[in-house]
């Protein structure tokens, strides 16, 4: 697994991750024009955007949001794996690999994750690597059908990361 920056030929794959269903079901309304306006072409300048490359093939892509405030040393990530790749581990390891890079390297000590508050396959693999659930934000994003649902809010503090 290699986290890399995202590249202009990684549209057409990531275009298909996000049509699929049980990725469409977290990550709607992600169409051709939004990823390449807000993924390849990184619109979002807040975002530092990765690809998740496995065996040369684009698995997904994770971000973070980062805190410039030096006494707010902490950190927001996103991330979405294409379906072939759901329990295979490599969210985890996408997901360690920046916390580590994050917390190492940046000197972050608070790391967020905001998941569907019903997206037990998120929740579970986010606890892999230490995130521990804070709160429920109410009904604090849109989903698919254009209703707003609950989002679990999720921390981990540098020390806790396995």
């Amino acid at each position: 697994m290699l986290l890399r920056p995202v590249r202009s030929d990684d549209g057409p794959a990531l275009v298909r991750m996000f049509q699929e269903p049980a990725v469409a079901q977290w990550w709607p309304r992600y169409d051709a024009g939004r990823v390449e306006r807000e993924v390849v072409g990184d619109e979002d300048t807040e975002a530092t955007i990765y690809a998740i490359e496995v065996d040369g093939r684009v698995a997904g892509i994770v971000q973070c949001y980062e805190e410039a405030d030096p006494d707010y040393r902490q950190a927001g990530i996103d991330i979405a794996v294409a379906t072939a790749w759901h329990g295979t581990g490599v969210a985890v390891d996408a997901l360690r690999a920046l916390a580590r890079h994050l917390v190492d390297d940046l000197g972050h000590h608070h790391l967020t994750i905001d998941p569907a508050a019903d997206n037990a396959r998120a929740i579970a693999c986010y606890a892999k690597i230490g995130f521990r659930p804070v709160g429920v934000l109410r009904q604090n994003e849109r989903g698919p059908d254009g209703t707003f649902h609950d989002t679990l809010f999720m921390d981990l503090v540098a020390g806790e990361l396995r």
